[in-house]
C-alpha cells in the first residue's frame, strides 16, 4: 500500500510539473508544506500508518481534483470566490511594490468588506514568492485539507479512545466529495476548518494537561481565525471558555486550577491582541438581528437558490421561528426537487449518503451526551452555536453547502461513533447468535451422549439381570 501510494504521488507530480502552467512551482510548494505536516503527523507512533496513508491519500485526491479545477479554468462554476482571492493577493503585491492604485483598491475593498483580511494576504505572501499562481494556492489549500483528517482523527480518539471511531471519523473528512472540493481551491473555507479542527484537538489536548506548546498552538489558531471570519472566533472562544470553566474531566484541586489557569491566560492573551476591543466595534456593526437580515436577505436574492425570501428575522420571534426551517436547509440543502443546474445536481450523490448517515450522527450524540459529555464538550458548544447561527444567518442553498463544511468535519466525529456503535451491537448480536448455536449444538451432543449412555446402561442392566437370573436357574438346578 505504502509503495503504491509513493509511485501515485510521484506520477501526480510529476504530470502536473510538466503538463500545467505553473505547475511546477505549486508542486514545489505543495512539498515544502507537505513535508512537515507529514513529520508532524509521523510523531503519532501509535497510530502513524493509518495517518500518513491517510493524509497522503487526501492529498493526493485534492491535487487532482484541484488540478482539473485550474486547468479547465472551472474557478467561477465551483467558487468564485477563489478568483476574488486571487485579484486581491495579486493586487497585495502590486501594492508592496508601489502601486497606488493597487493600494486604493485594497483600501476601498477591505472597508467595504469589513473584515476578512487574513486570506488576502495568505494569498499575497504565494505570490510574493512564487509569483501569480492560483494553483499554487490550492494546492497549499490541499495539504491543510488533508492534515484536517489526521487532526480529526487525533480529536474524535481524545474523545472516545476507540481506534475504528477514530478512523472512520479521519476516513469521512479525507475523502468526502465536498470536503474535498471546497479544500482544493483557492477558497479560506480550507484554512478555516484546518484552523478549527487544531483549535480543537489543542483545547482537548490543554483538558487533559497543561502543555505551553498546545497554549501556543489554540492561541495561534484563534487569532488566525480572527483574520479569516470573525463570528466564527468569537463562537469558538466561548466554546474553549465554557468548556474549561465546565471541565472536560472530573477534576481535583490541581485540575481545577490548571482549567482557571488556561481561561485567564486565554483572555489576557487575547486582550493583549487587542481582540476584545475590536469586538465591541464588530458586534456594534454585526452583532444585531437587523444586521443578520439585511445578510440574510442578500444570499436569499440571489440567484435560483435562495428560499425563504420573505422572512424577517430582525425581530427576536421572527428569528426563533426561522430556526427550524433553516436547520432543516442548513443540515439536508439540496433538496432532490430543488436542483435547477447541473452545480446542484452534483451534489445530489453526497447529499444522499450524508442523509444515510444522519441516523447515524444522532445514536452518535446520543451515545456521546450519555457516555463522553465532558470529553466532547467543546465540539459539541462550538458545532451547537455554529449550527444555530447558520440556520437562522443562511437564505441561500449554495452558500450553506458550502458553510457546512465548518461543521461536517465535527459531524463525523460523531457520525463515526453512531456507526461503530451500531457495529459493535451487531456484532454483539451475531455473537450472541453464534453463542446461541454453539450452546444448542452442545446441549444436542449432550443429550445425544445422554440417550447413548442411558441405551448403554439399560442394556448393561439387561445383560446383568439375564446373567443374574441364569446363575440363579443353575443353582436351583
Amino acid at each position: 500500500m505504502n509503495a503504491l501510494i509513493a509511485a501515485l504521488a510521484v506520477i501526480l507530480a510529476a504530470v502536473v510539473a510538466l503538463t500545467v502552467q505553473g505547475g511546477a512551482g505549486a508542486v514545489v510548494l505543495c512539498v515544502v508544506v507537505a513535508v512537515p505536516a507529514g513529520v508532524a503527523i509521523a510523531r503519532v507512533r501509535e497510530h502513524r500508518t493509518f495517518l500518513l496513508q491517510i493524509f497522503v491519500g487526501g492529498l493526493l485526491v485534492r491535487m487532482l481534483i484541484g488540478t482539473l479545477i485550474y486547468g479547465l479554468g472551472l474557478q467561477n462554476f465551483f467558487g468564485g470566490d477563489a478568483l476574488t482571492y486571487d485579484i486581491l493577493g495579486h493586487s497585495l503585491t502590486q501594492s508592496l511594490r508601489g502601486n497606488q492604485v493597487a493600494t486604493l483598491y485594497l483600501k476601498e475593498w477591505a472597508a467595504a468588506s469589513g473584515g476578512g483580511w487574513g486570506m488576502t494576504y495568505f494569498v499575497g505572501v504565494i505570490y510574493l514568492v512564487l509569483g501569480r499562481n492560483m494553483l499554487a494556492v490550492q494546492f497549499f489549500n490541499a495539504v491543510l485539507g488533508a492534515a484536517t483528517a489526521a487532526i480529526i482523527f487525533l480529536c474524535a480518539w481524545q474523545i472516545f479512545r476507540n481506534q475504528r471511531v477514530a478512523k472512520l471519523a479521519a476516513f469521512g473528512v479525507a475523502f468526502y466529495p465536498s470536503l474535498v472540493l471546497w479544500s482544493s481551491q483557492g477558497l479560506k473555507d480550507a484554512p478555516i476548518v484546518f484552523l478549527l479542527a487544531l483549535a480543537m484537538l489543542a483545547t482537548l489536548e490543554l483538558g487533559e494537561r497543561l502543555s505551553v506548546k498546545y497554549a501556543a498552538v489554540l492561541l495561534l489558531a484563534l487569532a488566525s481565525i480572527m483574520t479569516l471570519r470573525f463570528y466564527v472566533f468569537y463562537m469558538l472562544v466561548a466554546a474553549i471558555g465554557g468548556a474549561f470553566l465546565v471541565g472536560m474531566r472530573p477534576q481535583g484541586t490541581r485540575g481545577l486550577i490548571r482549567q482557571i489557569a488556561v481561561v485567564v491566560a486565554l483572555g489576557l492573551s487575547l486582550t493583549y491582541l487587542g481582540v476584545l476591543r475590536n469586538a465591541g466595534t464588530q458586534l456594534e456593526r454585526y452583532g444585531n438581528l437587523e444586521a443578520v437580515q439585511r445578510s440574510r436577505a442578500d444570499l436569499a436574492g440571489r440567484a435560483n437558490s435562495g428560499f425563504g425570501e420573505d422572512v424577517d428575522v430582525s425581530t427576536t420571534e421572527g428569528a426563533i421561528s426561522f430556526i427550524p426551517i433553516g436547520l432543516v436547509y442548513l443540515l439536508f440543502a439540496p433538496f432532490p426537487w430543488q436542483v435547477a443546474n447541473l452545480r446542484q445536481s452534483i451534489a445530489i450523490p453526497e447529499m444522499l449518503i450524508w442523509w444515510g448517515s444522519f441516523p447515524m450522527l444522532a445514536i452518535g450524540l446520543w451515545f456521546t451526551f450519555k457516555f463522553r459529555l465532558r470529553q466532547a464538550l467543546p465540539i459539541l458548544l462550538f458545532t451547537g452555536m455554529l449550527t444555530l447561527a447558520y440556520s437562522l444567518f443562511q437564505g441561500n442553498i449554495g452558500t450553506a453547502y458550502r458553510q457546512r463544511a465548518q461543521l461536517l468535519v465535527f459531524y463525523f466525529i460523531f457520525v463515526a461513533a453512531g456507526a461503530v456503535l451500531l457495529k459493535e451491537r451487531q456484532e454483539d448480536r451475531r455473537r450472541e447468535g453464534v453463542a446461541k448455536k454453539q450452546a444448542a449444538v452442545e446441549n444436542w451432543r449432550t443429550a445425544q451422549a445422554r440417550r447413548r449412555y442411558e441405551a448403554w446402561r439399560q442394556k448393561q442392566e439387561k445383560q446383568i439381570e439375564a446373567v443374574a437370573r441364569d446363575i440363579s436357574e443353575r443353582i436351583k438346578f
